[in-house]
């Protein structure tokens, strides 16, 4: 019996509000379960917008966008936004950590929305600590505040946050823009080894295509968006 793709888009089209809104349609695109996919475009290709679709942000107004199975748009909002908290774990651009929450607190965020991934991630502090020390983070890390770490370390802890409870699917939007390139090359070895231990897919977006021989597949925003932009 064949699994069903992790993420699953056909048929899709969405325009923003407006007469003259930017909009995109996707023919077809899935990411296998367990899968590691690089989407590589420049600003204004429409991978925000691409991103937005898949964590059910916003729907598309043709189409159907599947996450775990589930047709995101068949769910009301409430329910949507549960659903993304349990099966998709976020890493942000600018990691949108709580600044005087502690490590503690930004990295069972995502569980208190989620009752299933709290009960998948068991002892609470136990799993946290965990993926704090096989990201390389300090011990005892744990209570400082989010305000107090450094770029690198504010990475981390997002990436920690975004894999507990281990959620089938992570979406990374730009994680390594921040960094240089032998930063960016030890973030990305702590990252997927994570990734490879909880087998979740990852769907990873950026500009830069240095890091491409690190995933399964790369696609290329061009093949696979058609965007449609507001007139002059």
């Amino acid at each position: 019996m064949s699994v069903a793709p992790i993420i699953s888009l056909q048929d899709v089209q969405f325009r923003w509000p407006g007469r003259a809104g930017f909009g995109l349609s996707v023919q077809q695109f899935e990411l296998a379960r367990g899968e590691a996919v690089l989407l590589l475009g420049a600003s204004g290709s429409g991978k925000s917008t691409l991103l937005s679709l898949i964590g059910g942000t916003v729907l598309a107004s043709q189409g159907t966008v599947r996450v775990a199975g589930e047709d995101i748009a068949s769910l009301p909002g409430g329910q949507r936004d549960r659903f993304r908290a349990e099966q998709i774990g976020m890493i942000f651009q600018q990691f949108n950590l709580l600044p005087f929450g502690s490590v503690l607190d930004n990295i069972t965020l995502p569980l208190r929305f989620a009752p299933e991934r709290r009960k998948r991630a068991g002892d609470v502090q136990r799993a946290a600590a965990g993926l704090c020390a096989a990201l390389a983070l300090p011990e005892g890390l744990l209570t400082a505040k989010a305000a107090t770490l450094s770029v690198g370390q504010q990475q981390r802890v997002a990436v920690a946050r975004a894999l507990i409870g281990t959620p089938p699917l992570l979406i990374a939007d730009e994680p390594t823009s921040a960094l240089d390139e032998t930063a960016q090359g030890q973030f990305l070895d702590l990252m997927f080894q994570q990734i490879r231990a909880q087998r979740s897919g990852l769907l990873m977006v950026s500009h830069d295509p240095r890091m491409a021989d690190r995933f399964d597949r790369v696609v290329e925003m061009a093949d696979l968006v058609h965007v449609e932009r507001p007139a002059a």
